[in-house]
């Protein structure tokens, strides 16, 4: 076991602070020490709850004392009020963390999306990642949020990997590390908050999704060290306070640390004490806090009975519980677990010394004395202001690409282009990650505001009509692909209305036609016949207002692509 220094990198707490960690460890029971280990995830969506309909919030903290709390859903009324009820009623603070990769969005529903991580690469400019750690930090902090579970630091290797696709700021470490850097930098300006990078080991380098099956990653030490290991190294050395570990394994330096693993016996990072405790902890020096990724991912769940594994993870070195399935049977799992000595308890003081570590870090002890945990209704106020709107734009300016326009057909204007059909290609609708229900209005609305006529193409049947009439009543075709899928498939690909759908681009050579992406940044896989590409990264109104000026030739496309866009077919150049 390593043993944290709370003196040094990245807690550097003093003697006062040093003081309240081991006289709140020292007073607390072991039922409460447990609960500190744990993440409770608390939902505004609809009346919806994650455990018995019967415990109210503070039930929960009372009963399992729990350390940490993290939300879904919600307008920052409702997420403010929430979050300030919990610490209402807990005996000891609890952190609270938010998912905010590309600004505010991330916190609350009416929060402001700045850029995700691949759209901070193509705007080639570290100041937009900058902005959105700076938004997420204000935005999220008006909450009451702490920490940040973000930013994504993984590589992007491999283009059909679409859980990291837009979460990703690079294919290789020196970009990552570079806006990855400027993301915490602008999150650290202005407020006293913790940022958490992920996924370690690292996602990125296959393409399948580790909430549906063990992720593994398959580089040899070498490999990783010369590229994941640099990615976290860096991080490690500015002084990250938490990192997540994702349900990931990487075979190759478990076996190397580890040397009598065989194959059956290689686990998730989450479990595994050679990728944490070995060479997280030891090896690179890590010295702070290790959460694990969501529990209930089928990358963690299918390693051996919950029973088993809700311990091993701490005793493999992690230090919190990302999430309980059910309270109070994961609760007494995790107590036996330590009863039985699976979870020693040397390992167990030390994990929530770490814990309070960071509460103290972060003075949520004095704040909670002296009442300023309470966040006022006035702080609200810079959701959605101004200033962020105005970053929002310049994101998006800086960020939309025009991968190709090989006949150049580009501009289209209402002078020329009157007639426009338009096709809206979605993916699902109520996922873990969905868009807005109102995209294609959004669409509509911003083509016919510039003297366009729009036709929607509703995709329901393959008929496609006479090729000499189309032509005839259409002057361009437009091509949204709104597709935003999350954990239901391991990787996300155009899906078509219906069979030989005539909303797939047959028409490509008989009207000018243009495909815009709205999220992910691969679709030339599937679209390889079209001519003119854009990925547009976002589907907010800024977004689209700005991808229309651009394809109207009102403004120059500014983003720049990588080469994964290809996804490695020749013919998605012509």
């Amino acid at each position: 076991m390593v043993k944290v220094d709370l003196t040094a990198a990245p807690y550097y707490l003093n003697t006062d602070q040093i003081t309240w960690v081991e006289e709140t460890l020292n007073n607390l029971t072991d039922e409460e020490k447990i609960g500190q280990l744990f993440f409770n995830l608390f939902s505004l969506e609809g009346g919806k709850k994650f455990y018995d309909a019967d415990l109210t919030n503070e039930d929960v903290l009372k009963r399992y004392h729990i350390g940490g709390a993290r939300y879904e859903g919600g307008n920052k009324e409702d997420v403010q009020h929430l979050l300030n009820d919990l610490q209402k009623h807990t005996k000891v603070p609890v952190l609270v963390a938010a998912n905010c990769d590309s600004g505010g969005n991330g916190a609350c529903k009416d929060g402001t999306y700045i850029a995700s991580a691949a759209q901070c690469e193509a705007a080639q400019d570290t100041k937009v990642a900058y902005n959105a750690g700076l938004v997420s930090a204000r935005e999220s902090s008006a909450l009451g949020v702490h920490i940040n579970f973000d930013p994504c630091v993984d590589i992007l290797k491999n283009w059909r990997n679409t859980i990291v696709n837009t979460r990703s700021y690079g294919t290789d470490a020196e970009t990552v590390i570079k806006y990855s850097s400027a993301f915490i930098d602008g999150f650290n300006a202005e407020r006293n908050m913790i940022t958490c990078i992920k996924h370690f080991p690292g996602d990125g380098t296959e393409e399948r999704d580790q909430h549906l099956v063990l992720g593994v990653n398959e580089l040899t030490t070498q490999e990783w060290d010369d590229s994941f290991r640099k990615v976290y190294q860096h991080h490690i050395d500015r002084g990250v306070q938490m990192i997540m570990a994702g349900h990931i394994a990487q075979p190759a330096y478990s076996k190397k640390l580890n040397p009598n693993l065989e194959d059956k016996d290689i686990l998730p990072a989450t479990l595994s004490s050679e990728l944490i405790t070995d060479l997280l902890k030891d090896d690179m020096k890590f010295n702070g806090l290790v959460v694990t990724d969501a529990s209930h991912m089928l990358g963690m769940t299918a390693s051996m009975r919950r029973e088993d594994y809700v311990p091993l993870a701490i005793a493999s070195g992690c230090d919190m519980f990302l999430f309980f399935n059910d309270l109070e049977e994961d609760y007494q799992f995790m107590l036996k677990g330590y009863e039985k000595g699976v979870i020693t308890e040397e390992r167990l003081n030390d994990a929530v010394r770490r814990v309070l570590g960071l509460k103290a870090q972060l003075s949520l002890h004095k704040k909670q004395k002296d009442g300023s945990i309470i966040q006022p209704k006035e702080a609200l106020d810079i959701i959605g202001c101004t200033e962020h709107l105005e970053m929002r734009a310049e994101a998006a300016d800086l960020g939309i690409t025009l991968v190709k326009n090989t006949l150049n057909q580009l501009p289209i204007r209402p002078e020329t282009h009157k007639n426009i059909m338009l096709y809206v290609i979605e993916g699902e609708k109520d996922g873990i990650y969905k868009s807005a229900n109102n995209v294609a209005d959004d669409i509509i609305k911003e083509l016919e505001s510039r003297g366009f006529n729009v036709t929607l193409n509703d995709g329901s049947t393959r008929i496609k009509g006479k090729t000499l009439a189309y032509r005839n009543n259409v002057d361009a075709a437009l091509v949204f692909a709104n597709i935003i899928g999350y954990a239901a498939e391991n990787n996300y690909r155009i899906k078509w209305g219906t069979a030989m759908s005539n909303e797939i681009p047959w028409y490509v050579h008989e009207v000018p036609t243009v495909f815009v992406s709205t999220n992910f940044t691969t679709h030339l896989h599937d679209a390889t016949m079209v001519k003119a590409y854009i990925n547009a990264y976002h589907s907010n109104h800024e977004t689209i207002k700005q991808t229309i000026d651009k394809i109207m030739g009102e403004s120059e496309f500014k983003g720049a692509y990588n080469d994964l866009v290809w996804t490695d077919k020749w013919q998605a150049k012509l």
